[in-house]
């Protein structure tokens, strides 16, 4: 049996493009092994730009009551690389970081997100066989405010800080600063990520220390 002090922090960083982009290794990996020790953290990343949250929550459906062909594609690689890393493994605690939503966006379907977004921490507490996930989410930046002025990226702004305000163990980061000048649908590398780096860190670490006592 493994000891308490020999499991492991899961931390699963998911989404589209801005995730895409995150150099994970280089801005968020060591400051979590120095936080918890090299030895006792598990990084996982799966993205994809310009994917809708279709391809991670199975089960979603449109506000018109459609559904595509295939759902839950790179959830279920998630899932897989999950198994792979975790085999054996005592994990203390899971925080899942994620950053997305551009794609519903563009595609019309602000409506349902905060239903999908639930049903797709309930997949992962289901397949992970825990209620303790903490959740981070990267909340749109202003790209769509300030270069398109589209009204449904402003809704879909509130519905992440919604999905926050009401669960204990979420919390959203802001990006609005990490765009640049011009405000671009992606950051300023580095420094953009680099920032970003640091903010999943602070709250992962809040997250962790509250919830996980």
């Amino acid at each position: 049996m493994i000891a308490e002090d020999e499991s492991k922090h899961l931390f699963l960083l998911s989404g589209q493009s801005n995730m895409k982009r995150f150099q994970h290794k280089q801005f968020f990996t060591p400051a979590v092994q120095a936080a918890y020790g090299a030895d006792n953290v598990i990084i996982i990343k799966n993205a994809e730009g310009g994917q809708p949250i279709s391809k991670w929550y199975k089960a979603w459906i449109s506000g018109e009551g459609e559904k595509p062909e295939k759902t839950g594609q790179l959830y279920d690689s998630l899932i897989e690389n999950i198994k792979e890393k975790t085999a054996g493994i005592k994990i203390k605690s899971v925080t899942f970081i994620w950053m997305q939503g551009e794609a519903d966006v563009k595609a019309g379907n602000v409506d349902v997100y905060a239903k999908s977004f639930r049903g797709l921490l309930g997949q992962l507490e289901k397949d992970l066989k825990r209620k303790d996930i903490n959740v981070i989410i990267g909340r749109l930046s202003d790209y769509g405010l300030k270069k398109r002025s589209n009204l449904k990226w402003e809704e879909m702004r509130k519905v992440q800080m919604k999905l926050a305000d009401e669960n204990p163990r979420v919390c959203w980061v802001d990006t609005d600063d990490l765009n640049g000048e011009k405000n671009s649908l992606h950051y300023v590398r580095p420094e953009g990520y680099r920032k970003l780096g640091e903010r999943y860190v602070e709250a992962a670490r809040k997250l962790i220390k509250g919830n996980n006592k």
